[in-house]
């Protein structure tokens, strides 16, 4: 069975096949706004830092 693949993966697979020059790019772009290294203080903080959701936000009984 035929596994589905949307118009915008296919281009992109062509394009990087293509170009293959891009995926030092491509590693370049992602390190800088994901690939972040994480320290046990920092992910702390965060928890700490972490305002709890209410069940349904627009209800004001709680």
């Amino acid at each position: 069975m035929a596994m589905y693949e949307s118009d915008h993966t296919r281009f992109m697979r062509e394009w990087m096949e293509k170009h293959p020059d891009q995926r030092d790019e491509q590693k370049k772009g992602r390190a800088l706004w994901w690939d972040k290294p994480q320290s046990v203080g920092e992910q702390q903080r965060l928890a700490e830092a972490r305002v709890p959701v209410k069940p349904y936000y627009y209800d004001a009984n709680h």
